[in-house]
């Protein structure tokens, strides 16, 4: 089904002559370019659209009407991707002394940046109870194959070549795919019937060529694991290093902290705790925090302090290097250290309160409607599953998930984690209201009551119904060149 608003391109809308402005002269003296630059640095002007200021921006506001966001649409999935953002803190983000900061100036004339930097350090330690900070990574999966590099480095450092890496099948996917590319061996440990870590499994892998156990505490079926601590020991007594992947700190922060459970590294996700706009690829930040024995091997450099003088250290000969650019993706550092800031302690733990309760109460009102597989609690997101519906009509979760967009909601993550067959994985965060939880909820019975046939080719109401996403990420198909 298409929709009336104009589908054309920039490009095909595009007429030479036509400008949204007009530059004023330029009042210093040109000379030959030729001259000024390389000739092999010249080229020839690139070939941009040429429309009127009117047509840009209608362009742009109809492009925006068939988006979803976190300020027009309820995300089920929740912090996964769209956690909201508080507009003062893209306020503050965008004050002229942080945006404007060139990452070449000196030390000196980068006193801000640096405190403010070096304050998220502590802070991000502190919260995870652990002793070092890296600022770099940019993304929850970098700051997994960073912390994995990190710990590939101290056995190195230690001559104990070590090369499995523990991953319940409960854990984020990229967990195995991080594992892989720091040059470990990926291997699975099951879950129990409760969802949790198998501890049999656990014993019966667990050896002295064991570098780390991975675990999501909570886990992707939102439950806490209440062995961590002898799953820690099991671990230390290996030998082996813990690493958290603090994807879903929202369900803990402020209540316990992975240091104290006996995690070694972990990362976070600032834009899911911390709150920064992400989705659609970015942009993220992902930092690490490691235990004492481990902070010689973060990359470098730290952000460290000599007197009141804020300084970047490069001096760390055992670090790995450098895994980002500069200071990272320091304007989502800005906006998470404002979030955190803003809050304070008991404000986070606030966080986590709400979003544990609006989970909660979503599982109430569906687990009549939908299968729950894992207990009538969960922390802050639940995993339900479709397998009943799929049994007795004919009805996927991604039927539910296409047919919720006709409704204006986006979809809950689906087909994860893979140990619930038909899963949908809902997790609403802390912002969101009883009323829209309600609505939300009531949404979900009646696509459930819905005629089969209906379902299969929802949704009804936008410009693209179901494209093939497999073909579409493999095949990309550009509809104009130049």
């Amino acid at each position: 089904m298409q929709s009336n608003q104009s589908t054309e391109l920039l490009f095909e809308l595009s007429h030479a002559g036509r400008r949204c402005h007009r530059l004023p002269a330029c009042d210093v003296p040109v000379g030959d370019a030729k001259t000024l630059l390389p000739a092999e640095e010249l080229s020839d002007a690139p070939p941009l659209p040429e429309v009127a200021e009117s047509d840009l921006i209608r362009h742009f506001v109809n492009l925006s009407k068939r988006n979803m966001s976190i300020d027009t649409n309820f995300y089920p999935l929740g912090s996964c991707t769209m956690k909201y953002n508080p507009k003062r803190h893209e306020r503050l983000a965008a004050l002229p002394g942080m945006a404007n900061i060139h990452p070449l100036q000196t030390d000196a004339s980068s006193q801000g940046m640096l405190y403010m930097l070096w304050e998220m350090q502590n802070i991000l330690a502190e919260i995870a109870g652990l002793d070092a900070v890296s600022l770099q990574p940019a993304a929850g999966a970098q700051g997994e194959l960073t912390a994995l590099l990190v710990a590939a480095a101290y056995f190195r450092d230690r001559k104990e070549p070590r090369k499995r890496v523990l991953i319940p099948d409960s854990a984020h996917g990229t967990n195995p795919a991080s594992a892989s590319i720091a040059g470990f061996e990926a291997v699975a440990i099951k879950s129990d019937a409760r969802g949790l870590v198998d501890m049999d499994d656990l014993k019966a892998k667990l050896d002295d060529n064991t570098a780390a156990f991975m675990i999501t505490n909570p886990n992707t079926l939102g439950l806490f694991d209440h062995q961590i601590a002898d799953i820690t020991k099991l671990v230390h007594a290996q030998g082996a290093l813990v690493y958290l992947d603090g994807a879903n700190m929202n369900a803990i922060l402020g209540v316990t902290r992975p240091g104290d459970f006996g995690v070694d590294m972990m990362h976070y996700n600032v834009h899911k705790t911390f709150t920064g706009p992400h989705g659609a690829g970015g942009p993220g930040s992902g930092p690490i925090a490691v235990r004492t024995h481990l902070a010689p091997f973060l990359p470098a450099p730290q952000v460290a302090k000599h007197g009141d003088q804020f300084h970047l250290d490069y001096d760390r000969p055992k670090s790995i290097g450098r895994v980002r650019s500069f200071f990272g993706n320091v304007g989502i550092l800005l906006r998470g250290y404002c979030y955190i800031r803003t809050l304070g302690p008991a404000g986070l733990r606030e966080v986590t309160d709400n979003a544990v309760l609006n989970a909660n109460y979503l599982l109430a009102r569906l687990k009549g409607a939908f299968e729950v597989p894992h207990g009538d609690r969960c922390m802050h997101e639940f995993v339900a599953s479709a397998w009943g519906l799929k049994r007795e009509k004919q009805i996927s979760a991604m039927d539910i998930a296409k047919r919720l967009l006709d409704f204006g909601y986006h979809a809950p993550t689906v087909y994860f984690p893979l140990v619930v067959r038909e899963a949908m994985m809902i997790e609403p965060t802390e912002t969101e209201s009883k009323e829209t939880l309600d609505a939300f909820a009531d949404t979900m019975m009646k696509i459930r009551d819905e005629d089969a046939d209906f379902l299969h080719h929802a949704p009804h109401t936008l410009s693209i119904s179901r494209p093939d996403e497999i073909k579409a990420a493999k095949e990309p198909i550009l509809r104009w060149t130049p």
